[in-house]
């Protein structure tokens, strides 16, 4: 069984940049979509990011891209999320994803207890 455990946030000002892991245990990830989303209160949880883990197509929310950037290292199983010129609007739970990709479909069934980011003005 898939298991996702985040770290990297943190509080950081306007304009600084963050970047956030997410390690993975326990399952083949061969077949999986990685993602991450984020969920600041009041609101939707959105997604942000994803790629799958063999690949190298990459997928942004219009809002974070040419900012973000996903990226892996299979001989550390992890995701990361590259996080530059942040915006307050950026200030979220932010939440590692996975799920078997079937087609172009995603069937999430993992999710991580998520990292808070909080950017100041």
């Amino acid at each position: 069984q898939v298991q996702l455990e985040e770290s990297g946030g943190g509080l950081v000002q306007a304009g600084d940049s963050l970047r956030l892991s997410c390690v993975v245990s326990g399952g083949s990830l061969s077949s999986y979509y990685m993602a991450w989303w984020r969920q600041a209160p009041g609101k939707e949880r959105e997604f942000v990011a994803g790629r799958a883990w063999s690949g190298d197509t990459t997928n942004y929310a219009g809002s974070v891209k040419g900012r973000f950037s996903i990226s892996r290292d299979s001989g550390k199983n992890t995701v990361y999320l590259q996080m530059n010129s942040l915006k307050p609007e950026d200030t979220a739970v932010y939440i590692c994803a996975a799920g078997p990709l079937f087609g172009t479909t995603v069937s999430w069934n993992t999710w991580g207890q998520g990292t808070q980011v909080t950017v100041s003005s």
